[in-house]
């Protein structure tokens, strides 16, 4: 378990977790819509969603999940993968790569660092496994404030890419 500012504890997730993620996910989109943004996950809970459980699900037992807690409560998940979703239009790094498959914080906790903690995380989690390469995909409509968080989290933009009528960008981190 590692402990970070604000009292905010990440520890390795798994199948039990689902249900916490699947109601951050829920929240997220909530929070988005209340912000007019009903493009980036769309208007659906993801409880509602005819695969959004089933999803949850493989994060948790196909991948390796880890879990933000503040005092005991889940308040922001991170799932890692060794790289992007075969479902995506994007290609292979060509290197041993660890990927982030999500990233999502409990909204009602915003400003506590949650998702920097979690990267600060996965990229620790990146070195560990002696992979030097850490990815990440996410939209990039709107006024393209996400692609800027990663940025200042270390990331750098390397590709565009369209999935439907989703637009996305593909970003990189080197881990030394």
């Amino acid at each position: 378990m590692t402990d970070t500012p604000h009292g905010i504890r990440i520890r390795p997730g798994g199948p039990a977790d689902a249900p916490a993620i699947l109601g951050m996910l829920d929240s997220a989109v909530a929070w988005m819509n209340d912000r007019g943004n009903t493009e980036q996950w769309g208007t659906i809970p993801y409880s509602e969603r005819p695969d959004g459980a089933a999803r949850v699900e493989r994060y948790t037992t196909e991948n390796t999940p880890y879990i933000a807690e503040l005092d005991g409560t889940p308040v922001g998940a991170l799932v890692l993968d060794s790289g992007p979703s075969t479902q995506m239009p994007i290609a292979p790094a060509g290197e041993p790569e660890r990927y982030v498959r999500l990233l999502v914080s409990e909204r009602r906790h915003a400003g506590l660092g949650i998702g920097a903690a979690l990267l600060a995380h996965a990229a620790e989690e990146t070195r560990r496994a002696g992979v030097r390469l850490l990815r990440v995909d996410c939209w990039a409509g709107g006024d393209g404030r996400l692609v800027a968080f990663y940025e200042r989290h270390g990331f750098t933009p390397t590709a565009r890419f369209l999935s439907d009528t989703w637009p996305g960008r593909v970003l990189s981190r080197r881990v030394d």
